[in-house]
């Protein structure tokens, strides 16, 4: 029987401290004409932390060339009435509006939410098809699949995904059937759980060998709690299910993610935010391990913002990423900023 949550178990959320952030040092920014597709972030309007496209902007603006972006579900305006399993159709609506306003050019040259992923839930089995396909039409071309979080593990110190998933969601009958219905609409999924279920997620992608799956935050390794201070035990237990993994081809990775207070990086406690050197250090291991594993032709970076807010800014971030990939080839480093991105999501830049 697992256990109850502790009500100050860590999760990924929180508030950026804007105070705390402009402590950061200020850096040239590098290979500034390089284009790049931030292919994951949020927009939300909460109590206490607002982040929509005026503070994207502002983000996105802040030196490197982000040309395009793409929205990925977070439980942001949902409708408030109606079957509760068309409820996660306001987030298209929202974001599609969003990228109209994007496409309009009155905002600038990126395209913000150029794609979107939102949420359907699929323990609803083959009846998960009509939510689907409205999704679609509310997207207007922009709709490219679904996220339904999995993270699950039996701890009270830390919070289990957003979406309240039961132990073993990927592995269940209802959950397959509805998955099932994903590649006959040409759609994809996102899947977010934690680097002791890896071993769930390849299962999945090697029954449905035809259905895209992009696997976020390199496989959500996590540092707190019961796994505090065990840095060598997870890297090696994360490397073993990224290497079976790497084995699907119908599974690419983004890399990114790694600022969140589950991981395993204290930057968002230090007295003075870390400069994109120091990021990249502490980064690498995972990120270089991860190309390494799947090619640099199924990564693609990811800004995970304002989450990833907590630990480092925006133009700071994208600095690491480019220090991290700045022994790549060419064509390499196209991919990990766009290139795959751009396929995997179907963008048009």
């Amino acid at each position: 029987m697992s256990q109850p949550k502790d009500p100050k178990a860590i999760g990924t959320g929180g508030v950026p401290d804007a105070a705390w952030l402009a402590r950061q040092p200020v850096e040239p920014i590098l290979e500034p004409d390089l284009p790049i597709v931030d292919a994951h972030h949020h927009l939300w309007d909460r109590p206490k932390h607002r982040y929509m496209l005026e503070e994207l902007l502002a983000d996105t603006g802040s030196g490197h060339r982000v040309v395009a972006t793409v929205f990925v579900d977070c439980r942001a305006f949902y409708r408030a009435g109606g079957p509760e399993a068309l409820r996660p159709l306001g987030e298209t609506e929202f974001a599609n509006g969003v990228a109209a306003m994007g496409a309009s050019g009155v905002y600038g040259s990126t395209l913000a939410c150029a794609a979107i992923v939102s949420h359907v839930d699929l323990l609803l089995g083959a009846a998960a098809r009509e939510p689907l396909e409205a999704h679609i039409r509310a997207g207007n071309g922009r709709f490219r699949g679904i996220r339904h979080a999995g993270g699950w593990v039996d701890t009270p110190q830390i919070h289990n995904s957003h979406t309240n998933p039961p132990q073993g969601l990927y592995a269940m009958p209802a959950f397959r059937q509805g998955f099932a219905q994903l590649a006959p609409l040409g759609l994809s999924f996102e899947a977010w759980q934690f680097h002791t279920q890896l071993g769930e997620v390849t299962d999945l992608a090697r029954a449905f060998p035809d259905t895209s799956i992009i696997l976020n935050h390199v496989g959500g390794p996590l540092g707190v709690g019961p796994f505090a201070g065990r840095a060598d035990a997870v890297f090696a237990d994360w490397k073993r299910g990224m290497t079976e993994l790497a084995r699907c081809p119908n599974v690419t990775v983004k890399l990114g993610g790694l600022g969140m207070r589950i991981g395993m990086f204290d930057h968002h406690a230090r007295e003075t935010p870390p400069s994109s050197q120091q990021i990249a250090d502490a980064w690498r291991p995972w990120i270089d391990t991860t190309i390494e594993l799947f090619g640099a032709r199924r990564c693609l970076f990811e800004s995970n913002f304002p989450v990833d807010k907590m630990s480092t800014g925006y133009a700071t971030l994208w600095n690491a990423f480019k220090r991290l990939a700045a022994g790549a080839s060419a064509e390499d480093k196209t991919a990990l900023f766009s290139g795959t991105a751009s396929r995997v999501y179907r963008i048009s830049l």
